[in-house]
Formats: C-alpha cells, sequence, structure tokens
C-alpha cells in the first residue's frame, strides 16, 4: 500500500479546494450579468485540478521523479492562487489582488505544465 507524504496530501487538498471553487465560481457566474473573468476564472480552477491530482499521483507512484511532479503541482496551484484570485476579485469586489497578480499567475501556470513535460520525459530514477 502506497502512502502519502505530506506534501503530496497538500497539493492533492489544494486540488479538490481548486475543484469546489471552481464549481462554485460557476454557480456565481451564472446568477452575475457581465461576469466573464468570473467564469474564466471557474474554468481555470476546474482545468487545472486533475492536473494537480494525476502529477501528485504520478510523483508519488514514483512514475515521475516526485520532485519534478511537486513543483509542477506546486508552480500550478499559485498560478491558479494568483491568475484565478485576480480574475475573480475583480469580478465580485471590482478590485485587483495587486498589480500583475494574473499575468504572474499565468505564467506561473505555463511553468507548471512546463516542469510537467519535463516530469514526464525525464526518467524517474529506479
Amino acid at each position: 500500500m502506497m502512502r502519502l507524504a505530506p506534501v503530496e496530501r497538500g497539493l492533492g487538498a489544494v486540488a479538490c479546494l481548486a475543484g469546489l471553487l471552481g464549481v462554485a465560481a460557476s454557480a456565481a457566474a451564472a446568477h452575475i450579468a457581465g461576469a466573464d473573468s468570473l467564469k474564466v476564472a471557474a474554468q481555470f480552477l476546474l482545468f487545472h485540478a486533475p492536473a494537480i491530482l494525476a502529477l501528485t499521483g504520478l510523483g508519488a507512484a514514483g512514475l515521475v521523479r516526485p520532485t519534478l511532479a511537486r513543483l509542477a503541482g506546486g508552480l500550478i496551484a499559485v498560478g491558479l492562487c494568483l491568475f484565478c484570485g485576480d480574475l475573480a476579485l475583480r469580478a465580485l469586489a471590482g478590485q485587483a489582488l495587486f498589480p500583475m497578480a494574473a499575468p504572474s499567475g499565468g505564467f506561473a501556470l505555463m511553468g507548471g505544465w512546463l516542469v510537467g513535460i519535463v516530469a514526464l520525459v525525464v526518467p524517474a530514477r529506479s
């Protein structure tokens, strides 16, 4: 039986939280006129939650390098916080998280996907 390390448990919990928030944001966006940015945030949360779970599982199972899987999942999680947090705050409160939060989050998301590629291409150590 495989046991998850605290890092994998944390990333898994963040992924599930992203899914929960994605559903909540989708529901809220359905009731707010002109909440296009909230819809985008919801989509990003829902699209990336399974990716974090997959990276976490692959790393924990030793199918990819765990350090790279953790880094990729962490970058995606940080990217979601910044990108989706900024879009949601703009839609719901009319203000930005901080200057350049969304673009910084976007770059973190892209970095996470890039590290995910490396994690899958570079063979795991035996």
